[in-house]
């Protein structure tokens, strides 16, 4: 699925999470499930333990983090 329809996946409500970056309006928060999948939790388990979430859920929270991690440079802070 090509990105842009990817990040469409990912949801900002004042009113759900605080307004953190969410899956679909669900209340799984974009940077738990890269926490979740950091720690070696598989998409199957995933999958399995959180039966709402669908694969390209998953992709999308990746892509968001790729794009937030994007940095043009990195300045030394301090000195």
């Amino acid at each position: 699925m090509p990105s842009d329809q990817l990040l469409n996946r990912i949801t900002i409500d004042p009113q759900i999470c605080q307004g953190k970056s969410c899956i679909r309006g669900f209340r799984y928060p974009v940077d738990w499930l890269l926490e979740l999948m950091s720690s070696g939790m598989s998409n199957k388990q995933f999958l399995g333990d959180y039966p709402d979430l669908e694969e390209a859920d998953l992709q999308a929270a990746c892509a968001i983090g790729a794009r937030l991690a994007r940095v043009q440079r990195i300045e030394p802070v301090g000195g």
